[in-house]
């Protein structure tokens, strides 16, 4: 990998690039699905190649390959630099790069267990032991139960002195249990809904999910739900599960605070940003209750490591404190443009693809609630579980969120399970009634797999820690059946 990268560097140089950073990476995964006790799927896939990034002439180039031979490498980084050329030919201004330290260092994920040790017997039995679980409840006509592991070994070096090795582990799992009638359909979901829930961590974060332990359990749910009333509609108080709660600061509070949406870099695929450079530090994004990071440094997000794609340090930046609007995710290019440092956000999903800037892991930090107290201290709303669908503009303003489960709540109790809940808003006002959030107890890291961005599209995994959380005077309403 060091070979590989100096030599990249040294063609980039000679070829007349002001600035050079290369990136070589090898990756493996491996998937395991069953569904009706089928298996749907065991695959494993690897592959390995090399990105060369330049400045020429004050523009970016970059470009990708997958054979590391001599001359390959050095194709490549003279194709960086054409394209660079290019570019500058339509550039209004030069490229400027924010300071950023050298860096020299290994950073390798904690694990207790190393997934890839894991015999396949082992795996796929706990995977047919779920989905049997499942199935075996009466009503349930589908079910399915996953598992993914990934490896990352990553090398970055830099014009200006940076060689960073990384080794990345993920592991995820997940289950879901369908239940129909002759005129519904519904479905839950454990740990989490769209697949599955991956932390940066060994096979530990699988037996912590006890998936044998809760097929049962949500299999049951899903058929109850059958038969349980529409969800109540109106102006009401609503309780967010910490999975859910995970999602809305995805979309409405990470997304908004990439900085290159702002600038307008992303409108064209993933739209802008309503909170633009004159709102920091003068801006009510949330209520008191409400400080927000974007930390590189939790243990087991799927957004922590030892650097970013550009070789900045992780690090925790404060996007809203104690409410006010503080601060965003940003690049070097980015954050010069305004004379900050860069936060560390510069990711990208392969080798092939060139950074972006994309969430670390943002969090929503505890509070001094719980659920108890939240249910208990409600006089009328509902208790919402596991998202179902969403929905948000482009500026991430206006928002539609749908969940699996809901539980009915009036005089501190829960009244009644429902279905088809949706809730909906406007980000800032939504968050300045948050009038509590779990605490460490009940918080927790929660992985999402499927976070699209960038043309051509890259599919980034991203972290979110999360509590329970409680919303005042929200609109509700009731999907059709």
């Amino acid at each position: 990998m060091k070979d590989i990268a100096e030599l990249a560097l040294d063609v980039a140089d000679g070829d007349g690039a002001s600035y050079a950073d290369c990136r070589v990476v090898q990756r493996g995964t491996q998937s395991l699905v069953v569904k009706d006790g089928v298996f749907a799927e065991i695959s494993s896939f690897e592959d390995e190649g090399v990105g060369v990034r330049v400045i020429v002439d004050g523009a970016w180039g970059f470009a990708a390959v997958d054979r590391l031979d001599s001359a390959s490498l050095a194709a490549t980084a003279r194709l960086a630099c054409r394209i660079a050329r290019a570019s500058a030919r339509l550039r209004q201004q030069p490229v400027r790069l924010a300071p950023c330290p050298v860096a020299v260092g290994r950073y390798l994920t904690p694990v207790e267990r190393d997934p890839f040790e894991v015999s396949l017997e082992d795996k796929m039995g706990l995977l047919i032991r779920a989905d049997e679980a499942m199935g075996s409840v009466p009503g349930v006509t589908t079910h399915e139960a996953s598992l993914e592991f990934v490896r990352e070994h990553r090398y970055f070096a830099s014009s200006e002195g940076s060689r960073v090795e990384q080794i990345i582990v993920e592991s995820g799992g997940g289950m879901d249990a369908t239940a129909t009638s002759t005129d519904d359909v519904q479905t839950r979901s454990y740990p989490n809904s769209f697949g599955r829930h991956q932390l940066c961590a060994g096979y530990e974060a699988i037996t912590a999910m006890n998936l044998e332990g809760n097929a049962e359990r949500i299999a049951a749910e899903a058929v109850a739900l059958l038969s349980a009333g529409v969800c109540p509609t109106g102006r009401m108080t609503v309780i967010l599960d910490a999975t859910q709660a995970a999602l809305q600061v995805h979309e409405s509070c990470g997304h908004p605070t990439e900085l290159d949406r702002v600038r307008g870099d992303e409108a064209a695929f993933a739209g802008t940003s309503f909170l633009t450079p004159d709102l920091v530090g003068n801006f009510r994004y949330g209520s008191e209750q409400v400080t927000i990071t974007a930390d590189a440094t939790a243990p087991g997000g799927l957004g922590t490591f030892g650097w970013d794609d550009e070789g900045v340090a992780s690090q925790c930046t404060t996007l809203v404190d104690q409410g006010a609007f503080s601060g965003y995710m940003s690049s070097r290019e980015t954050a010069a443009g305004h004379d900050w440092s860069s936060s560390g956000a510069m990711r990208a999903e392969s080798w092939n693809r060139i950074p972006l800037i994309r969430m670390t892991n943002v969090n929503l930090e505890p509070g001094l609630s719980s659920l108890e107290q939240m249910i208990a201290t409600t006089d009328h709303g509902v208790y919402l579980e596991t998202n179902r669908s969403w929905s948000i503009d482009d500026r991430r303003l206006n928002f539609q969120f749908g969940t699996q489960n809901g539980w009915e709540i009036k005089d501190g109790r829960r009244l009644r399970l429902v279905k088809n809940a949706l809730y909906s808003g406007r980000t800032p006002e939504f968050w300045r009634s948050c009038d509590a959030v779990g605490g460490a107890a009940e918080w927790a890291m929660w992985g999402v797999v499927n976070c699209g961005k960038g043309q051509p599209e890259q599919l980034m995994h991203v972290g979110h820690g999360a509590a329970p959380c409680r919303f005042r005077d929200v609109a509700v309403g009731s999907a059709p059946a």
